[in-house]
């Protein structure tokens, strides 16, 4: 089997998009002279690479990480060294683009380049052997997978209440809302953000988790009195309160709180996680596995959390997160992100996918016998889009 082509499909939004009160920190709400410090973090386009072989298989990737710089990467750098290679050589190939890579590339965008190709090599190494790609991982490590609602954008604490409530009602046991108020708003923002928090525990009460994101807008000093106030409210964890780059800051979060502290959705490799590791820096890795490596890097830091004792919880739903989820005891659910209107831009895999698993009663379930990822692309009701080739 050999390669014969590989494609890339850029899908820019056009549509309406949802912009009222979806308001939360960001590394940008620390600096000064901000008007929009969300405006980086929102994306509207969304990667699709296409690889096939000499047998007729096609194996489908994704990136959603600076999808138009990704798409320029793997079409000018990338997609060169993979032609008439042998696509079942997934360790082999990501050797080599990363090694390829490595004088512009070893993070971001090369990486998430990388791992939208090794997604598709995996699928298409699914379809061949005609097994889902949980089973060629490892196989099926839980019954089902449980997964916690992740939206709770909204600072409006009425708001917020009512949307816990109904996925408290949807089955859902754990939830994870966002920080509204950035650091520059002191301790007056600090005690609203702790409201917010209050407001969604009463709702939910004792036997639904909750979850925090600060999304690396906060820095140590800010981030450790927050975290004393937020001791009550027993949470599951609290997310990214720093800079991806701050490790030892990390660590000492972690020695300074008994709150389980996550972050790794801005991590990248194996050896990104061992330098995590090495400084006992979180409780709980959450990179995603369509910037992290593909499943080539996935299965080989859930290996090495495991042997630590650290959780991992990947970053987004998604079935190429959900296969690494399901054949792995390190780790224990997965993020939901429901089908909604397009709002920050992370909904908008709903619109191009279909196979997507959907939330039952709180859980999420893989089928054994659909072979690769398990994703088509969608072909009707593409209207909203513009797609380049």
């Amino acid at each position: 089997m050999k390669i014969l082509d590989v494609k890339t499909k850029l899908y820019q939004w056009q549509g309406p998009v949802k912009t009222s009160d979806t308001i939360f920190t960001t590394p940008l709400s620390a600096l000064p002279f901000q008007q929009d410090s969300q405006a980086p973090f929102r994306f509207f386009s969304w990667l699709v690479v296409e690889i096939t072989t000499d047998d007729g298989i096609k194996g489908i990737g994704n990136a959603g990480l600076c999808p138009d710089i990704t798409k320029n990467i793997i079409d000018a750098k990338l997609a060169p060294l993979l032609l008439n290679e042998n696509p079942l050589n997934t360790e082999y190939l990501f050797e080599k683009m990363y090694r390829s890579s490595l004088a512009y590339g070893r993070k971001g965008a090369v990486l998430a380049a990388i791992s939208a190709l090794d997604i598709a090599l995996w699928d298409i190494k699914g379809k061949a052997f005609q097994q889902p790609v949980f089973m060629l991982l490892g196989g099926r490590t839980k019954e089902v997978i449980p997964a916690y609602y992740s939206r709770l954008y909204t600072r409006d604490l009425d708001s917020l209440q009512q949307e816990a409530a109904k996925f408290k009602e949807q089955g859902f046991k754990g939830m994870k809302l966002r920080c509204g108020y950035p650091m520059t708003e002191g301790l007056a923002g600090m005690k609203k953000n702790v409201e917010m928090v209050k407001a969604v525990r009463e709702t939910v009460g004792d036997e639904v988790d909750i979850m925090l994101d600060a999304y690396m807008g906060f820095n140590l000093p800010y981030a450790k009195r927050f975290l004393k106030a937020l001791e009550p409210y027993q949470l599951r964890w609290v997310e990214e309160l720093l800079l991806p780059d701050e490790i030892h800051n990390f660590a000492k979060l972690k020695q300074y709180t008994d709150i389980p502290i996550s972050s790794g959705e801005h991590e990248f490799t194996r050896y990104g996680f061992h330098d995590l590791l090495n400084a006992q820096a979180l409780d709980i890795f959450q990179f995603d596995t369509n910037r992290v490596g593909g499943f080539t890097e996935a299965q080989k830091i859930c290996s090495m959390a495991q042997v630590h004792g650290v959780e991992v919880i990947p970053h987004g739903g998604q079935m190429h997160n959900l296969h690494v989820i399901m054949s792995s005891f390190a780790c224990p659910m997965a993020e939901y992100f429901p089908q909604t209107d397009i709002e920050v831009g992370n909904e908008m895999f709903w619109y191009i996918f279909d196979g997507e698993a959907i939330a039952e009663n709180g859980n999420l379930q893989l089928d054994d016998h659909k072979p690769g990822v398990g994703l088509s692309l969608k072909e009707e009701h593409l209207e909203h889009f513009h797609i380049i080739e």
